[in-house]
């Protein structure tokens, strides 16, 4: 069992990533919460409830009452939103009631933002079971839902009491999911940890293979980049931006495609390949880590394939909510390990980095 601490101006709690918390979760939380309040919601959907229901309620005293979010990035709506606050109201829940998010990424950033908002704010816990959401989302207080300008456009700052990622739920996890979700771990080492590049470059069978080891030290290297990163800038003011490679042009991709194409980690993988292209011709990164970073990616593939427009995606990279006062700002690795955020990005360069990228998707086709 590793344990890590975030520890922001705001919020200080552990992320405990192993095996085996889920047959545990009620004695965990009550420890981290003080007690089991008089009313639990458990935010999550369908398929993972199938799954992993019984096993999660086996350790409550008294059944929590489950709330349902559809899956599907199109479901990550204010409509949904609405509805699941009118259930917890109609259910009784008060100030201090505890909302546990249960799922994937979606599920934890609209349970992150249901707390934050349902009666001016209740306590919750992430119970991620994705790879993407245990590594990343899970972690750092982003919450919020997208409208249709946008991914993300609206929600707030919300951390949970803890994170709780239990590595046997990866078992039943898609493989797609999986290679989806190891996308921000290679992000993760590309901007922050060369070792952690390096454990993913020597040792893909393994991790692909979902060896336990393997897996619990890709999991715990990426939350603790993500949580330093995060402890040093909460609210994205500077530093945190560099936890947005491949993003701007990954966003744009989820909209362009109209959510229902790419999985996330797929689209930022799209977005690393556009911004290794940026990163190599500026000269922050040298052609043999160009080359290297991008077999790196295409390794834990493969991508999906893209028919797209080069103007269409750079258009929709307009609306990134990194951009501010017309200011657009980009995120690039410098060498391997590195990063940094640039406000000089001119329109021609970045539509010849999609257009490189679409070629690349071109090429090498999803199997």
């Amino acid at each position: 069992m590793q344990t890590i601490r975030v520890e922001t101006p705001s919020a200080k709690y552990d992320v405990l990533a192993g095996s085996g918390l889920i047959q545990t979760l009620a004695p965990r939380i009550e420890r981290i919460a003080g007690r089991l309040p008089r009313r639990v919601f458990v935010i999550t959907s369908g398929p993972i409830w199938a799954l992993w229901g019984e096993a999660f309620q086996a350790s409550f005293p008294d059944s929590p009452i489950v709330l349902f979010l559809e899956p599907g990035e199109k479901y990550k709506s204010l409509a949904s939103v609405e509805k699941l606050l009118r259930e917890m109201a109609r259910a009784g829940g008060d100030r201090g009631s505890l909302l546990i998010a249960f799922g994937g990424g979606i599920v934890g950033d609209v349970g992150g933002f249901l707390a934050g908002i349902y009666m001016r704010g209740i306590a919750y816990i992430q119970v991620p079971t994705t790879f993407l959401a245990q590594v990343d989302s899970s972690v750092g207080g982003k919450t919020g839902v997208n409208l249709p300008e946008g991914k993300n456009l609206v929600g707030c700052f919300n951390h949970p009491l803890g994170v709780l990622a239990d590595i046997a739920v990866l078992g039943t996890l898609p493989k797609r999911e999986l290679r989806a979700g190891l996308m921000e771990s290679i992000k993760a080492g590309i901007i922050r940890d060369r070792a952690l590049v390096r454990f993913l470059e020597e040792n893909a069978d393994a991790i692909l293979a979902r060896d336990p080891n393997a897996l619990e030290k890709v999991i715990s290297a990426s939350i603790r980049i993500k949580a330093g990163v995060v402890n040093r800038d909460e609210r994205e003011n500077g530093l945190r931006m560099i936890l947005n490679l491949g993003h701007t042009v990954g966003h744009a991709l989820e909209q362009a495609t109209g959510y229902k194409l790419l999985l996330h980690g797929e689209a930022v993988g799209w977005g690393m390949i556009a911004a290794l292209s940026i990163a190599r011709k500026r000269g922050a990164i040298t052609a043999g880590q160009f080359e290297r970073l991008e077999n790196l990616v295409h390794m834990y593939g493969p991508l999906p394939p893209l028919q797209l427009k080069a103007k269409k995606v750079v258009a929709a990279a307009g609306s990134d909510k990194k951009n501010v006062g017309g200011v657009k700002r980009f995120v690039l690795p410098i060498g391997i390990g590195d990063a940094g955020v640039i406000e000089d990005l001119t329109p021609p360069e970045l539509e010849a980095a999609v257009s490189y990228m679409l070629a690349q998707a071109a090429e090498r086709p999803a199997k």
